[in-house]
């Protein structure tokens, strides 16, 4: 089973080798399950073993998704937001199985990363196709903002001793700062249905458009999916004033600068943290450099 090297350092990471073990075992039950012939690994997943399958007698095409185990129920967190979403901001559900972390869904077309469109670009797509993504979800299941940002505080403070403090302590301290304001700020009644994980890879070609894939997915402010996007291409926001991209995000959707800055400080570090740990390089270090110099500088 041709598992991408990420993800099979991801599994380590979690404690689930045995996972690794029987991956050829499960997709065989499913394929037999499902109707499925499947195809090649697609190479750049980091959360999960993604394949490329055909369905049926007609051999349509479609995508069967492994998830790594990890704390929660990841798989079954995006089977609820797909099933809420109904394929209007992301890609459609067709089939899943919470036990095996097993999701069936629908072959999109290729990503925003691929495509190659300027910064500015892309940054529109997100903004608008998570904007289809956003309503009210009470009683869904998912956990809220609030408790998302306690969980960053743990993995940040955590995971900063563990990889041997790899970014300054200014840096942590700020981050830590902006989770505790974030976690002030939730109100359960204005928390929406959010992504989670809005980024150039997770945005496909769909028709004239895109759709999401990988959600996370939060009932929370919705600002802090374009706290995501001020986290991501941190060679680009350090060429200029970072506060600018906060600015022009919220003007494009109508929210508030200083959440979407303050989800963006907490993202930058979390995720810097976790790309250092699984080995995604160069982009760990640049975002931990861009938290080192907004904790220092005059933003």
């Amino acid at each position: 089973m041709d598992v991408p090297q990420v993800v099979r350092r991801k599994a380590r990471a979690a404690g689930a080798e045995g996972w690794l073990r029987t991956l050829p075992d499960v997709v065989d039950a499913l394929s037999a399950r499902w109707g499925l012939t499947p195809g090649a690994a697609f190479p750049d997943a980091t959360e999960a073993l993604v394949l490329a399958v055909t369905c049926g007698d007609d051999r349509s095409p479609a995508v069967l998704k492994l998830v790594v185990p990890q704390e929660g129920d990841p798989a079954q967190d995006e089977a609820t937001v797909l099933r809420l979403d109904g394929g209007d901001g992301c890609v459609r559900l067709l089939d899943d199985d919470p036990d095996l972390g097993a999701l069936l869904l629908e072959r999109l077309g290729p990503s925003l990363h691929a495509l190659g469109l300027p910064l500015a670009r892309r940054q529109q797509v997100l903004c608008d196709t998570a904007r289809r993504v956003w309503r009210p979800a009470p009683g869904c299941g998912l956990r809220s903002g609030a408790d998302k940002a306690r969980w960053l505080v743990d993995h940040i403070t955590t995971s900063w001793e563990e990889l041997d403090r790899p970014c300054s302590e200014a840096a942590v301290d700020h981050a830590l700062g902006c989770a505790a304001r974030r976690v002030a700020a939730h109100d359960d009644e204005r928390a929406v249905l959010v992504h989670g994980d809005v980024h150039e890879w997770n945005a496909l070609r769909s028709g004239d458009g895109f759709r999401l894939v990988d959600p996370d997915g939060l009932l929370a402010e919705p600002a802090y999916d374009l706290g995501v996007l001020m986290r991501e291409d941190p060679v680009d926001l350090l060429r200029g004033e970072p506060r600018d991209r906060a600015r022009w995000l919220a003007v494009r959707t109508g929210l508030d600068a200083g959440a979407i800055w303050e989800w963006g400080v907490v993202e930058r570090v979390s995720t810097g943290l976790l790309a250092t740990r699984v080995g995604l390089q160069p982009v760990a270090r640049q975002m931990l450099h861009a938290a080192d110099r907004i904790a220092s500088g005059p933003w």
